[in-house]
């Protein structure tokens, strides 16, 4: 179990309550399948993702990447329990769609990139620090499932 701090709970919170999910969780999935196009894999059924102007304007990435978002509400909720709340999707991603475990981290990554470069100065290492315990904690629940 993760321990957490009142402060890192609130910044976390406060984190959330200020996303446009709809903006950053369609920028950070289009990102990573840009950036790291193996994980295009996994999206097959997804239409065109042919290029980077296609991926941008594809609105199954756009709604998934909104989804995935919304998923994280899950751990929002549930700090002091994120293994167990993630349990189901980490069989799902695991069994189901085969998705390497790696890619959870990849896209954590630029989760907090673009998260950062829509706070500017408002991501302070300190808000950094947290929210990047916090994706930690959500990737190793999601990938309890391959251990």
């Amino acid at each position: 179990m993760v321990a957490w701090s009142e402060q890192e709970r609130s910044i976390i919170a406060n984190l959330f309550s200020n996303l446009d999910y709809e903006d950053v969780g369609a920028k950070a999935l289009t990102r990573c399948l840009i950036v790291y196009p193996w994980t295009q894999r996994y999206f097959g059924g997804f239409g065109n993702l042919y290029n980077a102007e296609a991926i941008k304007m594809n609105p199954n990435i756009a709604a998934h990447g909104v989804k995935i978002l919304h998923g994280l509400d899950r751990a929002l909720k549930n700090m002091d329990n994120i293994k167990e709340t993630y349990a189901e999707l980490s069989v799902l991603h695991s069994e189901k769609l085969h998705v390497d475990p790696d890619n959870f981290k990849l896209l954590s990554d630029v989760l907090t990139i673009v998260i950062a470069a829509k706070l500017g100065t408002d991501f302070t290492p300190e808000v950094q620090a947290t929210f990047q315990k916090f994706l930690a904690v959500v990737v190793s629940a999601l990938g309890k499932q391959y251990q």
